[in-house]
C-alpha cells in the first residue's frame, strides 16, 4: 500500500513550521492546548499544530470505574479535540513509524490507508498500553479496563451473568455467574471493584435476589491494598472492602483463566464468569520501534522533556521515563496527574524551542491521590492530610469535577454524582458492545513474561 504524505492535501499556504504530537492522552492533550495558547498570544501564525491519535477525545481514564459501575455516562469521561482545542489540527491515525533523520512519521488512517506527515517539532506522548502476561487463558477470557469500551462491554457482562444467573436451575452454575474476580488491587482495581459490588447490588433490588449472593474476589500479589495511599489508607480501605463482602486475597494472582473458572497461584479453584484485569500498564509498543533510549522500557528524556540527543523531540507521559527532581534517582509515575503537568511543562519547553519563552525543568508537587470506593465511602491524601469516610468522599468527588478538562462535561459528572445520591442506579445491559470489540485481547495489548510482583 502507497503511503500518500498528508501535506499534499492541505492547504497550499503551509506555515512554515509545523509541530506533531502523537497521542490524545493526558500528556498530549494539555501540550496541545498550552502549546496552542502560547502561540496564540505570540502571534505566532507560522507554526501549526497538529496531533495524531487513533481517537478523536481524550479519555478522562479515573473515571473508567464510575462507567463499568453504572454510575457516569461514557460521553461525559471523554473530550472531544475538534472544538477544544481551539488552533490545534486534530488527524485520526495510529502512528506506526518516525524517520528522525528526515523528520517525517507514517500513521495508519481509520480506513487502513498509510500517510506520511512532516514535522519540525515532534512531542511523542502516545501513552500506554494493558499489560498482560503469558498466563494462559488470560487475553482471551479476562476483560480489561483501558477504554470506555472496555468499562461498557464488562458493565453489560456483568449485568448478563448476574440476569442469567437469576433464571438458571443449575446452582453451581448460577454461583458462578454470580462470581466476579478483579486481579489488581492497586487503586484503579479497587475502584473497580467497590463499584461492580454498588452495581450488584441495585440489580439484586431492581431483579430481585439476595444481594449478599453476589461473590467478589479482588486478589494481587502485594502485601497489601493500594501500596500507593501508605500503610494507613490502605488499611482503611481494606477493611470497607471486607466489610462490603470483598474477598480480598493478597499475595495470590490467576495461574489459568477459563471461560468459567479461574485457578489461582495457590492452586485453589474459583467458579466464575467474569474476571476483571486491572494489574497495570505498560508503555505503548510505538516507543520499542523508535531505536532511542529507554529506561524501564519507557522513553528517556532529560528533566525538561526532551529526547537526549534529539533537540527537536520531546516526550512525557506513560511511555515517557521522566526524571522525578523531587526524588533523585527516581522516575514519575505513570499516572494522570504527573502527565498532565508534564503535558503544560511540554507546551512550555516546545514553545521555547521555537523562540517563545524560556525552558523549565519538569518538577512535580504532589497533590495526593483519592479512591473512591464506592456509595458513602472514600479514601483521600490531599496535599499529605489522610482522610477516609464521608470527607474523603466530597474530596475525591470535587476533585474529579474540577480536573476533568471542559464545563459540559463538568456540570455531567456533578448531575451524575447527585442523581446517585438521591436515586437508585439504572441497571441495564445494553448490549451495544460486542466481546470482539471491547476485550483485552482485541485492542493494543503487549505480552509479557511473568513476572514476580506482578498484580
Amino acid at each position: 500500500m502507497n503511503a500518500v504524505p498528508l501535506h499534499r492535501q492541505a492547504e497550499k499556504a503551509e506555515p512554515a513550521t509545523s509541530v506533531v504530537i502523537v497521542g490524545s492522552g493526558f500528556a498530549a492533550f494539555e501540550c496541545a492546548r498550552g502549546l496552542a495558547r502560547r502561540l496564540h498570544r505570540a502571534r505566532a501564525s507560522d507554526v501549526r499544530v497538529t496531533i495524531v491519535s487513533p481517537v478523536d477525545y481524550l479519555q478522562y481514564s479515573p473515571l473508567l470505574a464510575d462507567v463499568a459501575g453504572g454510575l457516569v455516562d461514557p460521553r461525559f469521561v471523554c473530550i472531544p479535540l475538534a472544538g477544544t482545542l481551539k488552533g490545534v489540527r486534530a488527524v485520526r491515525g495510529c502512528v506506526d513509524g518516525v524517520d528522525f533523520d528526515r523528520h517525517m512519521l507514517s500513521f495508519t488512517d481509520p480506513e487502513g490507508r498509510v500517510r506520511t506527515l512532516a514535522w519540525d517539532r515532534l512531542v511523542l506522548t502516545p501513552g500506554s498500553v494493558t499489560r498482560l502476561f503469558d498466563t494462559p487463558g488470560l487475553a482471551a477470557h479476562a476483560h480489561g479496563l483501558k477504554s470506555t469500551a472496555e468499562a461498557l462491554y464488562l458493565r453489560d457482562h456483568v449485568i448478563e451473568q448476574l440476569e442469567l444467573a437469576h433464571v438458571d436451575e443449575d446452582e453451581a452454575r448460577a454461583a458462578a455467574r454470580r462470581t466476579i474476580v478483579v486481579v489488581g488491587a492497586s487503586y484503579s482495581g479497587s475502584e473497580l471493584t467497590a463499584q461492580l459490588r454498588a452495581l450488584a447490588d441495585a440489580a439484586a433490588k431492581q431483579i430481585g435476589f439476595d444481594r449478599t449472593s453476589v461473590r467478589f474476589v479482588l486478589l494481587d500479589l502485594a502485601d497489601h491494598v493500594m501500596p500507593e495511599l501508605g500503610q494507613r489508607l490502605g488499611d482503611a480501605a481494606m477493611r470497607v472492602l471486607r466489610t462490603r463482602g470483598i474477598d480480598v486475597r493478597l499475595g495470590t494472582t490467576v495461574k489459568h483463566v477459563h471461560a468459567d473458572h479461574v485457578v489461582l497461584t495457590d492452586d485453589s479453584r474459583v467458579d466464575a464468569y467474569t474476571v476483571a484485569w486491572v494489574a497495570g500498564v505498560t508503555p505503548s509498543p510505538l516507543i520499542a520501534t523508535l531505536g532511542l533510549e529507554t529506561e524501564r522500557g519507557r522513553l528517556k528524556v532529560q528533566a525538561d522533556l526532551q529526547v537526549p540527543g534529539h533537540p527537536d523531540v520531546f516526550a512525557a507521559g506513560d511511555a515517557a521515563a521522566v526524571p522525578d527532581l523531587t526524588k533523585p534517582g527516581k522516575i514519575a509515575p505513570p499516572t494522570a496527574q504527573h502527565a498532565t503537568r508534564q503535558g503544560k511543562a511540554l507546551a512550555r519547553n516546545v514553545a521555547a524551542s521555537l523562540g517563545y519563552g524560556q525552558r523549565k525543568d519538569y518538577r512535580h508537587n504532589d497533590k495526593g491521590l483519592v479512591v473512591d470506593l464506592g456509595p458513602r465511602y472514600a479514601v483521600a491524601n490531599p496535599l499529605g492530610v489522610q482522610l477516609s469516610g464521608y470527607p474523603a468522599k466530597l474530596v475525591a468527588r470535587a476533585y474529579h469535577i474540577y480536573a476533568i478538562p471542559r464545563l459540559v462535561n463538568r456540570w455531567a459528572i456533578a448531575l451524575a454524582y447527585l442523581t446517585d445520591v438521591f436515586f437508585a442506579r439504572t441497571v441495564l445491559s445494553m448490549g451495544f458492545a460486542c466481546g470482539a470489540d471491547a476485550q483485552t485481547a482485541a485492542g493494543e495489548v503487549v505480552q509479557l513474561p511473568k513476572a514476580a510482583g506482578a498484580g
